[in-house]
Formats: C-alpha cells, structure tokens, sequence
C-alpha cells in the first residue's frame, strides 16, 4: 500500500474535519538483519530501517486535549493534557501515544492540543518495531510542533524507558533507536553497552533481503520475552559474582558454560554467539562477501532455535524451507520472535520462484498463509510533504 500526503491529508479531514494547518511526519519500522536480543544483553546489533512504516497528519487544536485516530484501529484515543496519563487495556495502542505524552510533560514540554491521524503499511504485530515506530513518531512530531530541540539519540532513549516502563516490555534500546538515526542503504553497528555506533554500507549486489510475514502476530508482553531476559539476567549475575563480568556479551564460552542453572546457560551461549557473528558480519558486509553473510543469517537462526528458544514452528518452517530452495542464501527470523517475520536473502533472479515455493511449502504444513515484503533500506523518521512512501 502506498501512502502519499494528498490520500493522509484525506484521512486526516475526514476525520478530525479541514484545518488551516497540517503537517505529515513519517517512520520506518526495522529489521535486524542480524543481533538478535542483544541488545539488552550488551552486545552488538545490525539492524537497517525498511521502506514500510507509521505516516502521521497533525493539526493543533483549540482544545486541551490531544486526539488520536488510527487506521489500523477501532478505538479513537483522547489524551486530556490536564490529568495524570496513565495506561489503559481498552487501546492498548494508545498506551505508547499516553507513555510519550506523559513522559514528555515530565521533561517539561508544554504540548499543545493536537489532532493526530496515523496511517500504516507495516503490519502490526509482525516483529517489524511497530511499536517502537509509533513511540519515535509521536515523540519526534510533538517536539516538531512546539519548536522543542530534536535530538534524536535522545529520543531513542525517552521511548525505549516508555516502552520498559510505561507499556511494560522490557526491550532494548535497538528498535528505537534503529528506527530514529537509520540511513538509505546502510545498517547500523550499535553496540547496545555504551551506544558506540557506525554506518555499515551494504551492497547486496545480485541478491535482495525479503521480509516473509507469518501473519501469526504476537503479543511480547504476553509472551516468554520477559523471560528471557530474566534469565539472562540470572546469567549475568552469576558471571559477575565469578568473573566481574558486567555485560552478558563480554563473556566467554568457557565462561558461560560454567553457569549452573540450564536455562540461563543456554541464553548466555546464544548472546556470546551472536555477538560474534554481528562483528563477522560487519566484516564480511565490508568485504562485499554476501554468501557469508548468508551462512551468518543460517547459524543465527540455528542458535535462536537451540539456545535462546524463541523460534517457534511457523519461523522455522519458513526458515528451514528457504534454506533449500534455489537462490535463497540465507534465512533467519528477525525481531523477538514467537511468530511474526523472517527475513532471507534471495537472488533478484529467483524471487518469484522463491515466493512461490516457500508459500506452497508452508501452506501444506501451516493454515495461515505467508505475506512478501521486499523493501530498501530506509531514513530514519522525519517530516515529508510532497514524496511517496511505499
């Protein structure tokens, strides 16, 4: 679906009715292209912005109040700017809009009455940082509306303690800040310690990423996620009480496979792993070695499956599918996991025999059928007026 500002600003009046005044704002969602939870481990992540993503009209209003529609959602959400915000379970997409609000008023912006229309084309609930982009979105109009400074790795911050805090999912930093600071054609080397970061070129040559959807949504704060992390956390401290080990990333096997309790040895393994498949895959994305990379993608999903256990079967049957089919070079499941997406590495030549394919295979083994996505490599979130987004 493409979203240009003539068919948002038609959202927008039709709704909330004509205004002398709007503006548009955009943000992408992401994908890791490889890192997977990392990022509240300590570690280093590779994630790029993708060309799907939140697009947003605003207007101030009269009002003392701020006004949300969404097309992805039923429920209308009315924030009374006056009173204590506080999280609500009948739009719990309207939680990530009261959690920026509030946080921003306790920073000291005075927000003014706004009217605001979301429109998407990321699919909610697909492990693309949906939520992340609505967080970042808001945060970044609202400062753009009262003529407050943008910073945007500030910005990452504020929403990521909304997301920990406010909406209870106890994430990283890595969506929201993927989603703000991202560059075309290039992924981000965060190290999710310090936030020491540097753009990575990437240059796929004769091969495209597609993100394949499941269209099994999940919700995290319902799900193992905070488990997991738990468990790292388990972990860490007992590293720590025998190594002085600070970040479960800077460990090594020897290290980790000294830890006493089954489940936490487990996690720790796939962070030490994966940290070191993010820098191999830096070096190799330099080197222009794309069939590397495509074995990296491989053996990241192989440990999420065997260590971590956040796979599931609709991500390994799409995983596990696409590794055998022709011009595929690699798989992996992208995001927390527990259903949602997958992305693959596949030869422009041979994408539509891929789709194919792999959405016959899983159908004959899954009810629900797959969804492709392909998508460039994404800015991070900003104003636009008279381009198209698709």
């Amino acid at each position: 679906m493409s979203i240009g500002k003539d068919s948002l600003h038609s959202l927008f009046e039709t709704t909330f009715g004509k205004a002398s005044n709007v503006n548009y704002y955009f943000c992408p969602g992401r994908v890791c292209l490889i890192g997977e939870h990392l990022d509240y481990n300590g570690g280093h992540v590779l994630p790029t912005a993708v060309s799907l993503g939140i697009y947003a009209a605003v207007s101030k209003n009269s009002g003392n109040i701020i006004r949300c529609k969404s097309q992805s959602f039923e429920n209308e959400v009315i924030i009374k700017l006056s009173e204590d915000i506080f999280p609500k379970n009948e739009d719990p997409w309207g939680n990530y809009i009261r959690g920026v609000v509030s946080y921003l008023q306790n920073t000291g912006v005075k927000i003014p009455g706004l009217d605001i229309y979301f429109a998407s084309n990321l699919p909610h609930g697909a492990g693309l940082s949906s939520s992340a982009a609505i967080e970042v979105l808001t945060t970044f109009l609202i400062l753009s509306e009262t003529d407050e400074p943008i910073d945007l790795e500030k910005i990452s911050l504020l929403c990521k303690d909304v997301e920990n805090d406010f909406v209870g999912m106890k994430c990283g930093i890595m969506d929201q800040f993927t989603v703000a600071l991202s560059k075309p054609n290039q992924a981000i080397l965060l190290n999710c310690d310090n936030l020491n970061m540097s753009y990575v070129p990437v240059d796929t040559g004769d091969y495209k990423f597609i993100i394949i959807n499941s269209n099994v949504p999940r919700s995290l704060t319902n799900s193992a996620f905070n488990t997991r992390r738990q468990e790292c956390e388990q972990a860490l401290a007992e590293l720590n009480k025998k190594f002085g080990i600070t970040s479960l990333a800077e460990a090594t096997f020897e290290q980790v496979n000294s830890v006493g309790q089954d489940s936490p040895r487990k996690r720790a393994i796939h962070v030490v792993s994966e940290n070191k498949r993010v820098i191999e895959a830096k070096n190799v994305l330099e080197k222009g070695d794309i069939l590397r990379f495509g074995q990296l993608m491989k053996e990241s999903h192989q440990s999420l499956k065997e260590f971590y256990e956040v796979t599931g079967p609709e991500l390994d049957s799409i995983a596990e599918n696409a590794w055998s089919i022709d011009g595929c070079i690699g798989a992996r499941m992208t995001g927390a996991g527990f259903s949602g997406c997958c992305i693959a590495l596949v030869k422009n030549d041979h994408i539509e025999s891929f789709k194919e394919t792999l959405g016959q295979r899983y159908l004959s083994q899954h009810p629900t059928p797959l969804s492709f996505h392909e998508f460039e490599m994404n800015g991070g979130v900003r104003t636009f007026q008279k381009q198209k987004f698709t």
